[in-house]
């Protein structure tokens, strides 16, 4: 979800000339957090996930879904019901990018203790009881990454279309206004960076050639002005807006470390789990009506959101820009954190000099610095009036502007400032989707946990910030390598499952669902009944009304 601060938005023209102010006072506003925390220790563990949600109503007459574009209103509803009325109500709810969309997380973090892997499951089946109770009829809440037919004329409700040769947002060709949430920032954000990039955004996915896709396949664009037909590949979907990347749906998790240190460690660690996580949750193939050649959203997200410039991505060369940028703002890790990562750090970095040497003079040590400095080579794309000079000492706005417009797999977290949050990461490239760990998968893992319990007890060393000590409260560090096995654990366990063809990831039973579907014409299109009978289905098991075991396998609930 990123900074939502309020207030009057400023145009790209206007963002620009207070570029330096904003990375010059976001570095003052880190150095502060940095120097006034940066001795902080034993913070215990905690940890929470957000999950995103699409609203979509289900036309059973004309075997139609579409995306509903009334999230501010089920999100008032929710808030005024839960957290307005009791600050300590188990859910929240914050809004998304698209207008079609929620997000939801647990009223309060996860501890450290075993016993609160069991509620995870409870707290999100509540987040998605609570949210159903307050749809219209024939709405329902869908927990997929990709909806398959978004940017397809009439795929919201109520109608709209989108707007290419007027003034707009997006100017998208497929993807109406409308459908951004409406709080600033996220208008702001799709209108700076077409304009910072000085044209339309470009993604292009490669299509799925099946038996009757045509070859090459190539499409016209009606309303074109030229960018479609300069940008658009043979043998690809085309798209054309922030939504088709940021409208998609994702599972993020954030861990609470107990100092700067273990944060950096669990940074690193996390970070080579990021790629093959992400091939395990593998569960959007489908694009703007089309069955693509990949699985996961990670390209297309990354593609929707860059800002750069021909001259910082190669085209041309540098003359009115400072950096050749390799990727976009949305893209992996450039770096490790941690003395133990560094050997790994065989990259090229491109970074800020002067804010370099601006950390390092300030006492940041070099990895953390080059970390920053790389981080602030982006613009702000996001700047509100009111906002533009803060307090320094008590302000974090202006860092917080760059830092949560680079989303990378991973993300490192200041505390902000004068709270009583600590060193956090952000574990962000999972996607979502509707399903569970079968009987199997969760004995396997509940048998491997008392095992890792055991290990740790046995290795941790007896000092440092992995303190050897039985309390779960104190001995943080030890939980923190937990986490790390755990993950690693569970991930060989859905490896081995996959690979064995007794679980699907979520792409490829899509895949097979519409391939057998009796309206596919083997010719790469989903139809809006295809696109029905697929999302129905989903709901269907998600509502624990239909069971999916070659998807779920045999689902058992841990937290009743």
């Amino acid at each position: 979800m990123g900074l939502l601060s309020q207030g009057s938005p400023l145009n790209w023209e206007e963002t620009k000339k207070h570029a330096d102010h904003v990375r010059k006072h976001g570095i003052l506003q880190f150095l502060n957090i940095y120097n006034k925390v940066k001795e902080r220790q034993r913070d215990v563990l905690k940890w929470g996930d957000e999950v995103e949600y699409m609203l979509v109503e289900m036309d059973d007459k004309n075997g139609k879904v579409r995306l509903v574009l009334n999230g501010k209103d089920v999100l008032e509803i929710l808030q005024e019901k839960g957290e307005n009325i009791n600050p300590n109500h188990p859910t929240l709810w914050r809004p998304e990018y698209g207008s079609y969309m929620i997000e939801g997380t647990p009223g309060q973090p996860y501890g450290g203790t075993m016993s609160e892997f069991n509620t995870v499951e409870d707290n999100m089946g509540k987040r998605r009881r609570e949210a159903a109770s307050v749809l219209n009829k024939n709405e329902t809440l869908l927990t997929v990454t990709s909806f398959p037919r978004l940017g397809c004329p009439g795929f919201t409700q109520p109608e709209y279309k989108p707007t290419p040769v007027e003034k707009g947002v997006s100017k998208s060709l497929f993807f109406p206004d409308e459908a951004i949430n409406r709080h600033p920032r996220f208008s702001t954000l799709t209108r700076n960076i077409r304009h910072r990039r000085g044209e339309k955004v470009v993604i292009n996915v490669p299509i799925f050639k099946d038996k009757n896709t045509p070859s090459p396949f190539v499409e016209t664009f009606a309303e074109d002005d030229g960018e479609a037909v300069r940008g658009a590949l043979p043998d690809h979907i085309y798209m054309d807006a922030m939504g088709f990347g940021m409208g998609n749906c994702c599972l993020q998790v954030t861990f609470q470390a107990c100092s700067i240190r273990e944060a950096r460690y669990l940074y690193d660690q996390l970070a080579t789990f990021c790629p093959i996580v992400m091939a395990l949750s593998a569960a959007s193939p489908f694009y703007r009506g089309f069955v693509s050649d990949i699985d996961c959203r990670w390209g297309v997200i990354s593609a929707s959101v860059d800002d750069r410039t021909s001259e910082e991505r190669g085209l041309e060369p540098l003359k009115n820009d400072k950096f050749r940028i390799h990727k976009s703002r949305y893209d992996s890790i450039d770096s490790y954190l941690s003395c133990c990562g560094e050997k790994y750090n065989d990259i090229e970095l491109t970074i800020d000099e002067d804010i370099n040497k601006q950390l390092l003079d300030a006492g940041i040590d070099r990895l953390l610095a080059q970390h920053i400095a790389h981080l602030f080579i982006r613009d702000p794309l996001s700047l509100f009036q009111e906002k533009i000079h803060l307090d320094d000492e008590n302000e974090s706005d202006h860092f917080e502007n760059l830092q949560s417009t680079n989303w990378q797999t991973m993300r490192f977290k200041p505390p902000p400032p004068n709270s009583d949050i600590g060193w956090r990461v952000e574990f962000r490239p999972m996607e979502v989707l509707n399903k569970q760990p079968s009987a199997r998968c969760l004995s396997v893992c509940q048998m491997m946990q008392a095992d890792i319990v055991i290990v740790l007890f046995a290795h941790a060393p007896a000092s440092g910030s992995l303190n050897r000590t039985r309390n779960y409260a104190a001995q943080t560090g030890s939980l923190i390598i937990w986490i790390v096995l755990l993950i690693f654990l569970v991930m060989v366990v859905f490896t081995t499952v996959l690979f064995s063809g007794e679980l699907m990831t979520m792409a490829k039973w899509m895949r097979e669902f519409v391939s057998k579907h009796p309206q596919y014409k083997q010719d790469s299109v989903i139809t809006d009944k295809i696109n029905y009978d697929l999302l129905h289905k989903c709901d269907r098991i998600a509502r624990g009304e239909e069971k999916c075991p070659e998807l779920i396998g045999d689902p058992v609930n841990r937290g009743k």
